[in-house]
């Protein structure tokens, strides 16, 4: 027996100078879903308002399935069952994409210098990559990233200034270890400001037993400090202390 065909219908603004994104996602995901759509375009700001008070809603696009008010984007998601991310939700998720990124750049580099992924360069490449990527976002809010910084950092705690000089230490740190150059600078650089790190970490999360946002990927974010933050600041220990042993 064929089964009855799955309509539903979205209001969602659709005006010279503005076309609603979300309302472009709606009837993209109901599309997917396999509804048969009705599209009611809202022309003007006049329409919106109206709409909105004769619905007592505050926003849009709004979907109704079967009569029902579903509601906006987040909620039609929802309807469908998929996560919507609550505001301030801490994720890891910025920090596992830079250091995926990272990865990648890493293999094609070797890729490219020697025709195989089998190379022992990828690691320190994979790092000095991660070490630029991380400086890159903080670099976007230099203002917000030292504040966050400052809330466990000890450096920055005696002098806040460090929080203004780390990002440009960590890139200029990144990028020397990627051309192999000036290692006396870059790997002691790498040493200093991953140790002090590392101890920072260390002491506000598993003997203060604070919990904080970390800013490794910028003073946005909703990381949380912790192991993730740690790694990258022993990443760097590491790195530097290899570089400094090779160089003797």
């Amino acid at each position: 027996m064929p089964q009855p065909e799955k309509t539903a219908t979205l209001y969602r603004m659709v005006m010279p100078e503005h076309v609603c994104p979300y309302g472009r996602k709606s009837l993209w995901l109901l599309k997917r879903k396999g509804y048969r759509v009705d599209d009611r375009h809202l022309t003007s700001r006049a329409a919106t308002d109206a709409f909105k008070a004769r619905h007592d809603v505050k926003t849009t696009p709004q979907t109704f399935i079967d009569g029902q008010r579903i509601g906006g984007h987040d909620d039609l998601r929802r309807f469908f069952g998929q996560k919507v991310p609550a505001p301030g939700q801490t994720s890891y998720t910025p920090v596992l994409a830079v250091f995926a990124v990272a990865l990648l750049i890493a293999a094609a580099i070797a890729w490219l210098r020697f025709g195989t992924l089998a190379s022992v360069s990828i690691l320190p490449n994979f790092i000095a990559t991660a070490m630029c990527l991380l400086a890159m976002l903080k670099l976007q809010d230099v203002e917000k990233f030292s504040t966050m910084f400052l809330n466990y950092d000890l450096l920055a705690q005696k002098w806040p200034g460090y929080g203004y000089v780390y990002p440009f230490a960590e890139l200029g740190a990144g990028v020397l270890m990627l051309a192999g150059a000036l290692t006396w600078l870059s790997a002691p650089v790498a040493l200093v400001i991953g140790g002090v790190g590392a101890v920072s970490v260390f002491k506000a999360v598993y003997i203060d037993k604070r919990e904080l946002k970390c800013a490794c990927v910028g003073g946005a974010s909703n990381v949380p400090l912790g192991f993730v933050s740690l790694t990258e600041n022993l990443m760097m220990i590491a790195m530097a202390a290899a570089m400094l042993v090779m160089a003797v």
